[in-house]
């Protein structure tokens, strides 16, 4: 796809967004929205054709790290923060339960589960673990970040776990969590944290029928393997 877009209105993008719609615009009109201002002797669309140059495409862009983008002439803190709230919006967006997966009769599947997480954790570099909500008809309720970071049996308690499953009076829950390193093969913690988990939602009388690794090209159903 062509980053780069001239037009009769090139130095006016928000008067060609308000004319024609925002999805008249090219990705450096939009970057250049976002950023606002350039700096002296560098315009805005100067600066967002630098960015795209460098980063190639949006995907590379929002991988970017704050100090990264930092090292571009004319991209300071607030731009680079800007930036990389601009990216989370559209991640949180991502994994919404729509209206479509809501109405769903059938069973949700492993891979309907991946499909909705994996546009949420895609450009993660830390292990975040989710919670996805079920009704009693397996409906996706809605799926929450629980915890970030290294994720072992003493860092993911029940009790945050299952509290959100309570809050949204779920039937049944799965629980997920991403391997930015991309392996799969469950680990000894990631085994005794499930363990731990569907112990815990047999007793309270809330499931966990089971448990994803996710990476940017596949994933791992515990249930599917006989792990839960």
């Amino acid at each position: 796809m062509n980053l780069f877009k001239k037009s009769s209105l090139y130095e006016k993008p928000r008067e060609r967004l308000l004319k024609y719609g925002v999805e008249s615009l090219s990705f450096q009109e939009l970057l250049a929205l976002i950023l606002g201002k350039g700096i002296k002797k560098q315009s805005v669309f100067e600066l967002s054709q630098q960015i795209l140059l460098k980063y190639n495409s949006f995907e590379a862009l929002s991988e970017a790290s704050i100090e990264d983008l930092m090292t571009i002439r004319g991209i300071g803190l607030a731009k680079a923060c800007q930036l990389k709230a601009c990216f989370e919006i559209a991640r949180r967006l991502a994994i919404i339960p729509s209206s479509v997966s809501k109405e769903k009769t059938s069973d949700v599947s492993p891979q309907d589960i991946y499909l909705q997480i994996r546009q949420k954790i895609l450009n993660y570099h830390k292990e975040h673990f989710l919670v996805v909500s079920l009704d009693n008809t397996n409906k996706i309720i809605a799926v929450d970040v629980v915890s970030v970071g290294i994720l072992n049996s003493s860092i993911v308690h029940p009790r945050e776990t299952f509290e959100i499953a309570i809050k949204h009076h779920a039937a049944q829950i799965i629980i997920c969590h991403n391997h930015p390193s991309e392996e799969l093969i469950p680990s000894e913690d990631d085994l005794k944290m499930t363990k731990r988990l569907v112990e815990v939602g047999k007793i309270i009388g809330i499931p966990v029928i089971d448990h994803l690794i996710i990476s940017k090209r596949s994933f791992f159903s515990f249930a599917k393997e006989g792990l839960i």
